[in-house]
């Protein structure tokens, strides 16, 4: 089989549809059809069946379906390795990016290294932090940035720092929460953020807030916020500071030490010998040292 066979098998396997997997080959509906009959020929097996839900892989499916992505797999390490041996910067650049930072930070330093370095492509995904380090253990990314204190043994790069700010557009000092009824707008994040948090308000409160408002998307919550719904907990990394809103900085319990969320950059040491991420991680970090002092002018 050649590797053309190998990325039919996977785009079906991942479309589960002819129509949209012929779409996204760029060949016809017919054509691939054949395609997969010679294929299904050579290895004498039906790799999929037709079912209400779409192709759905049988059992021999399954298995070359997972050859298949194996094979495609160590086709990409050995065309990056083939790469890195020459001066330009090109082949895949794989990021797995706390989500945060990839709604705010992120899009601007990825702008700067597509100007710099075109031939490279990117592949991204975002998620908690606990996720990130779990995609490059698999082998998912080739570098993770990451908040809060995350423990990594190998490569670790600290990026920034940002504070954590109750923002609200009537609260004006942080006495003020338990005499009020507006809701704590709350977005859903990993579990080390909930614990400052918690841990925060046990120290200044003897009791849970009157009312809160979960949701999704720190995005969501920090818009409630805005406009005036309630009260939320926002890193400064989301704010610009010209928000007509009042930003009072978390304090530590008995210390001037405001509550922050620290940014890092993690991978293991062989991912940053490829010449893709090792210039990601240049330009990453000349974008972290504008950011600090973005932070220390808002702070």
């Amino acid at each position: 089989m050649t590797v053309n066979e190998f990325e039919i098998i996977v785009t079906l396997a991942e479309e589960r549809n002819m129509r949209r997997a012929a779409e996204r080959l760029f060949i016809s509906q017919p054509a691939l059809s054949q395609r997969l009959q010679s294929i299904e020929k050579s290895w004498g097996e039906q790799l999929f069946i037709r079912s209400q839900k779409g192709l759905e892989p049988t059992s021999a499916g399954e298995l070359i379906i997972d050859f298949a992505r194996g094979t495609l797999l160590r086709k990409e390490e050995t065309l990056e390795l083939i790469a890195s041996l020459h001066n330009k910067v090109h082949g895949t650049l794989k990021i797995a990016c706390a989500t945060i930072v990839g709604q705010t930070w992120l899009p601007r330093v990825l702008k700067d290294f597509v100007a710099r370095y075109p031939d490279a492509k990117i592949s991204l995904m975002t998620g908690w932090s606990s996720e990130i380090v779990q995609a490059i253990h698999n082998g998912e990314a080739h570098v993770g940035i990451v908040r809060g204190d995350i423990d990594w043994k190998s490569e670790k790069t600290y990026l920034f720092r940002d504070q954590l700010y109750l923002v609200d557009r009537e609260i004006d000092q942080v006495s003020d929460i338990m005499h009020s009824e507006r809701p704590f707008i709350q977005f859903k994040s990993d579990s080390s953020y909930y614990m400052d948090i918690d841990k925060w308000w046990k120290e200044k409160f003897s009791a849970h807030p009157q009312r809160e408002i979960i949701v999704d998307q720190i995005e969501t919550c920090k818009q409630l916020a805005l406009n005036g719904i309630g009260y939320a907990i926002l890193p400064s990394i989301t704010l610009t500071g010209k928000e007509e809103v009042n930003m009072i900085p978390l304090i530590e319990e008995d210390s001037p030490v405001e509550l922050s969320r620290d940014t890092w950059l993690i991978g293991y040491e062989s991912a940053f010998e490829l010449q893709q991420v090792a210039a990601f991680a240049q330009v990453a970090n000349m974008h972290a040292i504008q950011l600090r002092k973005k932070l220390e002018s808002l702070a």
